[in-house]
C-alpha cells in the first residue's frame, strides 16, 4: 500500500470485512462513513453505534456488518478518511504557486489544517485518529508522518534542507496549530478568532530559526 497516514493506524481495507471493488460497493462504504461522520458531528464519537451508521445510511445493520466488525472499525476508519482528505488539502496548498516562500507555503498548510473543522464532517472529534490510539502499535505518529510530507513539498518548491530537527519543528508547529483550532472550535462553531490568531504567533516563534520569517 502506499506512504500515506494511512499507515499510522491500520488501512481501511484492514478494518473493513469486504474491501469494495465495484463503484456500487464504494458509493455504500462512502454513505456508511458519511453517515457516521453526521452523527459524530451530532452528538460525538463516544455514542456511536452501529444501529446509528444503519439508519443515517438507510442501510440494514447487515450491511454495516459487512463492512465493518464493529462500531471500533467505523470510527477508525473515519478517522483515516478525515486524515486523508484534509493531508490532501493541505499539500495543496502547501504547493499552490501563489505562496512565493516558505513561510508564506506553510501558512497556506495551516489555512487548510483550520478549514478542516469547518468543512470536514467529524474532523473535529477524528482527525489521524489520535482519539483511537490502539496499542500496541508500531506505525511513526500521525503528525510526524505529515510533517515528513509538508517538509517534502517544501523541499521540492524551496530546496529547504530536510534534516531531523526541522521535521520536529515542524511537527511542532502542527501540533500546536492543531491544538490551538481544537480549543478555538470546541469554543465557537465558526472557530473563536482569539485562539485562531493565535496560530500564526505560536508557529512564528517555532519555526523563525528555519523559516526566518512569519509563516503568515
Amino acid at each position: 500500500m502506499p506512504e500515506t497516514l494511512t499507515e499510522i493506524r491500520d488501512h481501511p481495507a484492514m478494518l473493513i470485512r469486504n474491501e469494495p471493488m465495484q463503484a456500487r460497493s464504494t458509493a455504500r462504504l462512502a454513505a456508511l462513513l458519511d453517515a457516521a461522520a453526521a452523527v459524530v458531528d451530532e452528538i460525538g464519537y463516544e455514542r456511536l453505534t452501529t444501529a446509528m451508521v444503519a439508519d443515517g445510511a438507510g442501510a440494514s445493520i447487515g450491511t454495516v456488518y459487512r463492512y465493518f466488525p464493529d462500531r471500533i472499525a467505523v470510527l477508525q476508519s473515519l478517522a483515516v478518511r478525515n486524515a486523508d482528505r484534509t493531508t490532501d488539502r493541505i499539500l495543496e496548498a502547501v504547493r499552490d504557486p501563489a505562496s512565493s516562500d516558505a513561510a508564506s507555503a506553510f501558512a497556506a498548510g495551516l489555512d487548510a489544517l483550520v478549514e478542516a473543522f469547518r468543512i470536514e464532517p467529524g474532523f473535529a472529534s477524528l482527525r489521524y485518529g489520535d482519539v483511537l490510539d490502539l496499542r500496541p502499535s508500531t506505525a511513526s505518529p500521525a503528525y510526524a508522518v505529515l510533517a515528513d510530507r509538508v517538509l517534502d513539498a517544501l523541499s521540492e518548491r524551496f530546496s529547504l534542507p530536510k534534516a531531523p530537527e526541522s521535521i520536529v519543528a515542524l511537527e511542532s508547529a502542527i501540533v500546536a496549530a492543531d491544538a490551538f483550532a481544537a480549543r478555538a472550535f470546541a469554543r465557537d462553531p465558526r472557530g473563536h478568532a482569539p485562539f485562531l490568531a493565535r496560530i500564526p504567533v505560536v508557529c512564528t516563534a517555532l519555526l523563525a530559526e528555519y523559516f526566518g520569517a512569519s509563516p503568515r
